[in-house]
């Protein structure tokens, strides 16, 4: 049987932090967890140096790095991005699109699809997360409006039909027929989630009843408080604050939100109610100063300054270039959180949201191997997967 052990590491398991303690691991699960020393089992030992040992995170919404996005539609673009995200603590990702034509998200589809049947030493794919083309445009954002639409029951079927992977789909609960495309992704699996909406209270309170039940990157590209005839009318970033039923995600980034509002969204929702995510586009890991958000034939051209991806009129974020040890930092240094809570927000809270957390998101015997080791500066020193070293 595969073995591997891990010594002298403060381990993070769902009930407290164990002080130099020892994790063993065999055939790619977690078999065993001692507070103290033990006679270890033969095979590698890793030596965590009384570093953190923490569930391996995972990124719910991302887009690219390292130079690639998932919609250059090349099964070396997806190696490539697993890779580089796994150099900073990311074990499981769920590969996100962007609003495009359709032909272009079908190749996403197929190549992803051609991903799964190639081993590699970088984070798992759990599925996709489609975001988009079902937006408000004017809440697009960085979205390209020429391919923003209604929900389409013909369509959206039909880009059902083409996988069995998607897990999650993002889109406005506002637009007509969002209701019937919400009930159409229950039946299939599929969470779907409010994003690039200008929905307000009420809808986002029918949206709930049809199934929106995640907000994608909380504040960015939704709608706010308006006022309408002089009464205040509550928006999707009032609603999600207070509905309990709405699972929240933070590009922790300390760009897109700052931290008042980091500290603001904490103090409502807590770590069991917040996904933190990269929302990642091709720049991350790199040290450009322009990009393209999107496929590279048919993308769009962006800034990165500011630690952040920028529209050409700098009218608008187009993305980040974070990665999940910056999000935990962020939330570490700017939101007074924890590294325990932090740590949750990047994988117990995922892992919950995306119906995984019976085998991922936190460190107890009988789940996968997923794990990272990093020092009190959330500087990652190694990753495992599927019990394996990948660094």
């Amino acid at each position: 049987m595969a073995q591997l052990s891990i010594i002298n590491a403060r381990i993070i398991t769902p009930a407290e932090v164990l002080e130099n303690a020892c994790l063993v691991v065999r055939d790619g699960k977690i078999h065993q967890i001692q507070s103290s020393e033990v006679t270890l089992p033969d095979g590698p030992v890793l030596d965590a140096r009384g570093n953190w040992l923490a569930p391996g995170f995972i990124d719910i919404h991302v887009h690219g790095g390292g130079g690639f996005d998932f919609m250059d539609n090349t099964v070396e673009a997806f190696l490539a991005i697993a890779r580089l995200h796994a150099k900073h603590g990311t074990t499981s990702m769920f590969p996100t699109t962007l609003t495009s034509e359709l032909p272009d998200l079908y190749a996403t589809i197929d190549c992803y699809e051609k991903a799964l049947t190639h081993t590699h030493d970088g984070a798992r794919f759990l599925g996709l997360h489609l975001e988009g083309p079902y937006f408000s445009k004017e809440q697009r954002g960085a979205q390209d409006e020429r391919y923003i639409r209604n929900p389409d029951p013909v369509e959206y079927r039909a880009i059902h039909e083409k996988s069995t992977h998607i897990r999650r789909w993002s889109a406005a609960p506002e637009l007509p027929g969002a209701l019937a495309f919400a009930d159409f992704c229950r039946s299939k699996g599929i969470l779907p989630a409010l994003a690039h909406t200008n929905a307000d209270y009420e809808q986002v309170k029918t949206g709930v009843k049809h199934g929106y039940r995640l907000a994608t990157h909380l504040y960015s590209a939704m709608s706010g408080l308006t006022r309408r005839n002089g009464f205040r009318i509550a928006g999707a970033i009032e609603s999600s604050l207070l509905l309990d039923e709405i699972d929240v995600e933070l590009i922790a980034d300390g760009v897109h939100l700052p931290e008042a509002l980091l500290k603001l969204v904490v103090k409502i929702k807590g770590k069991e109610k917040i996904a933190l995510v990269t929302d990642a586009m091709r720049a991350a890991g790199t040290a450009v100063s322009k990009s393209i958000l999107g496929s590279k034939t048919s993308g769009l051209e962006v800034l990165i300054e500011d630690d952040v991806a920028k529209l050409s009129d700098r009218s608008a974020f187009a993305g980040s270039i974070a990665t999940a040890d910056r999000l935990v930092r962020t939330m570490v240094q700017l939101a007074d959180v924890s590294i325990p809570d932090a740590v949750y927000m990047m994988s117990t809270t995922p892992a919950r949201i995306m119906g995984i957390a019976d085998q991922f998101g936190s460190i107890e015997i009988g789940k996968m191997a997923d794990l990272v080791i990093f020092d009190e500066s959330i500087r990652i020193q190694q990753t495992v997967i599927d019990g394996k070293p990948v660094l």
